[in-house]
């Protein structure tokens, strides 16, 4: 039976694109091409084995991307100086740059809306002043789409690399793993992801445990966090 997650937040192939500059730390005017389209495909591959749906602007990323790779291979036309030849990733870059500034300024707006929600008027002022211990958690940033997938690539990365191995069957299901899931907070409040799949031995255990989490997410019983960009990824059970 196959199990298909559907996020409600979607998130795109440019922003996919600026997740990898940002992890690579690289200049988005300089970009790494044949190094940037290795990590997308990748993306892509956890993509499809984890059934995410993918829309049809990631393959046309793909082919812009292998396209822009196969022109940067090939030679300078004789008697073209610097000045005159065109840099085949200009035009992405002046995409994605554009694409970064509607994204940063709809996240100035949403954090202008989300402040304004915070103000009163005056006559009701006394109702709302409650003073209100906040925990260190609700400091962490929000993980994205493409971060569960960097954690998800981590774990199966560093599984110990076996050259020889028999086949055998491992029966495991999304409602095991759920199960497994929910069971880790019984007596912890908050989990890292790490913690969590350090358990697991089996490849496809920690695929189908990752789907369960991301099924537990989109059911909002579960919410991850970061406390910085790229750092492990803290669980916490919605009650």
């Amino acid at each position: 039976m196959a199990y298909n997650i559907k996020l409600e937040i979607f998130e795109g192939p440019f922003d996919l694109l600026l997740f990898l500059i940002r992890k690579h730390e690289v200049d988005i005017y300089d970009i790494p091409i044949h190094e940037i389209t290795e990590q997308f495909l990748e993306y892509l591959e956890l993509m499809k084995i984890l059934d995410l749906e993918i829309a049809g602007e990631f393959i046309e990323m793909v082919a812009m991307l292998m396209n822009i790779k196969a022109r940067m291979l090939l030679p300078k036309p004789v008697g073209m100086t610097d000045e005159e030849y065109e840099d085949p990733r200009t035009e992405l870059v002046e995409r994605l740059i554009e694409y970064k500034k509607f994204k940063e300024a709809a996240a100035e707006i949403s954090e202008f809306e989300s402040n304004r929600r915070k103000l009163f008027s005056r006559k009701s002022f006394e109702k709302y002043f409650v003073t209100k211990e906040i925990s260190t958690e609700e400091y962490l940033n929000d993980v994205s789409l493409f971060d569960l997938l960097l954690a998800l690539k981590k774990a199966l990365d560093n599984m110990p690399k076996i050259t020889e191995h028999q086949v055998t069957r491992i029966d495991v299901t999304l409602e095991q793993q759920t199960e497994f899931i929910l069971n880790q907070f019984i007596s912890n409040s908050a989990i890292l992801f790490s913690d969590l799949i350090i358990k697991l031995k089996e490849k496809i255990v920690i695929i189908v445990t990752f789907m369960a989490m991301l099924d537990l997410i989109n059911k909002k019983k579960l919410t991850v966090k970061q406390s910085e960009n790229f750092d492990d990824i803290r669980i916490k059970l919605i009650k």
